[in-house]
This record gives C-alpha cells, structure tokens and sequence, in this order.
C-alpha cells in the first residue's frame, strides 16, 4: 500500500445532452450541467473512489473557480495541491453528448490554465512515499506543462516508482504528432490508450484485431500496454504478446464522459494496493460500467 500521485489537468466540464441531432443555425433542447472534471482530476477522484488509501493531486487552475475545485476534489477524497495561475481561467471543456443509445461524446476544449502548469510547479518532495505515478497526456500537449512531466517522469524512474500515462486525445495527438509523442513518453510504465488513440501511435489500421494488434506493437516499446475498447472491453499486451484479454461489463451508457479516466483510476488504484495486472484491469472496466451510468466523469459522492 503506498501514495499515488497524479499530475494532469483540472477543468470545468459543460455538459450537453442532447437527443436529437444538433441542428444548425437553430436550437436543439439539451439538458446542460456544469460539472468538475479534468482528466487528470478525474483519474485521481476515480482512484481514491476505488480504494487507493492516499491520493494526491498535482494541477493548475485560474482564481475564477479555484476554491470550487479544490472542494470538489476534497470531497471525492484527493488531496489536491492547486496552482492558481494569475493570468488565465481554469480551462473548459464543452462535452456535447449524444442522448441515443451509445451516449457518444464530442469536446470542445479550452485549456486554459491547465496546461500552463510549469517546472517551477513541481517539487520533488512531491513523490516522497509515492507508490505509482500517473501523468495525465493532456500535459504533453503544451511545452510548460510537458516540461513537467518529463522531470516527474525521470524523478520517478529514478526512485524506482511505477509511472503510467494515457495519451488523452486522437485529436491532440495527430495535430502534435505521433513521433513526438512516443519520444517524450519513452522509459514509462504502463502506457494506457484508447482503441482510437492505440491504433493512431501503433499505425494500426481500424479493423478486427486492431486492438490486439495495436497492444502487441505498442507492447515492444513499453513495459505494459492496456487498451481499452469501450464495448469489447479491454487488452493487455507485455513484451510482443498478449497477456490478458477482459470483457467489458454490460450497462446502458447515459454519458461515456470521463469512462477512460474511471478505467485508468481504478486500475492504478488496484496496482497500488496489490492487485495483479489483469486483475486491475478487470477493475478498470467495472469502474468505466459505473462511470458510463452516470453524467459526467467524477464517481458519486460518499
């Protein structure tokens, strides 16, 4: 049992449901929420709901609703150390998502203060008692905040601690470059992506078997990798081979929001408190069913 650090980004989520398609030039009726959220935040919320005893967290956010974040975070049972930027706002995030049966998303993302975290955020002090270290892929995308994590990543690798990082976004990873990508995370330990985002830094193309193919190829550049497909669950691929295969966990989804970041939770959570490698991934899917029940990507509240 040990501590987890965090490092990632912490925004405002608007949420917009909707249950017809958005129509141009008009209104379209949605239910709209204003939620916190936050890759990087959620991950650290999902993890001290599933378990994991000390959760710490590293971000920054803009004076405008610093205190409601730090709340929101307290509550969910992290221990948020907060950098309050003094020039931008917190970032945020328009979420529209489709009512239909599959609750697909599409982001609007402003990043705001997030990715402005900067070198002189971090401490090492920081890691002290750290069990596992997760990076938030958000970090990667802007040159201060990538800076960030690479001195968490090699301060970590140097005491020896566990480090996992999600790439974040299909989008964000095109546009910054997938080379560049794969360079800046090179030496972690789990690298955790999407079906999207596995396939886009594995050059996989879409298909059947891309998922285990895409693990497989990404496996002979990390230690681990665990994709995650949504509906067909997830794999886990060590050294060129797959090494575990789990289904998913059926449920209807309201909101897909936040699903990854409960996924990634949950499974540095039972890493942290012992739990063998399909075993936590196991748990990830059960907390991705959990978190798709529910509008946006925090866990309930206790």
């Amino acid at each position: 049992m040990g501590r987890l650090l965090v490092v990632g980004d912490v925004v405002t989520d608007i949420v917009a449901r909707h249950r017809t398609p958005i129509a141009p030039g008009t209104d379209t009726a949605a239910a709209i929420r204003a939620v916190p959220g936050g890759a990087g935040a959620n991950v650290a919320c999902w993890a001290a709901y599933w378990g994991c005893p000390d959760v710490r967290l590293l971000g920054r956010v803009g004076a405008d609703s610093a205190a409601w974040h730090e709340a929101a975070l307290k509550r969910a049972g992290v221990r948020p150390r907060l950098v309050v930027d003094p020039e931008a706002p917190t970032g945020t995030v328009i979420c529209l998502v489709d009512g239909g049966a599959g609750a697909e998303r599409t982001f609007l993302t402003d990043s705001g203060a997030s990715l402005r975290l900067s070198p002189e955020d971090w401490a090492p002090e920081l890691l002290d008692g750290v069990a596992w270290l997760h990076l938030s892929g958000y970090l990667f995308f802007a040159e201060s905040s990538r800076a960030v994590a690479g001195v968490a990543m090699a301060q970590a690798r140097a005491r020896g601690v566990p480090v996992s990082v999600d790439p974040a976004s299909v989008g964000f990873l095109r546009e910054w470059g997938v080379g560049r990508f794969l360079a800046a995370v090179e030496g972690v330990t789990v690298l955790m992506p999407s079906r999207g985002e596995a396939e886009l830094l594995a050059g996989v193309g879409a298909g059947a078997g891309a998922v285990a193919d895409s693990a497989v190829a990404l496996s002979r550049l990390f230690s681990v990798v665990v994709v995650t497909a949504g509906a067909e669950g997830a794999v886990v691929a060590r050294g060129g081979d797959v090494v575990g295969r789990v289904p998913s966990v059926g449920v209807r989804a309201r909101d897909t929001t936040g699903a990854g970041d409960a996924f990634t939770g949950a499974f540095v959570a039972s890493r942290v408190r012992g739990v063998g490698l399909v075993g936590a991934v196991g748990e990830g899917c059960r907390a991705g069913a959990v978190a798709v029940g529910r509008v946006g990507g925090r866990p309930p509240e206790s």
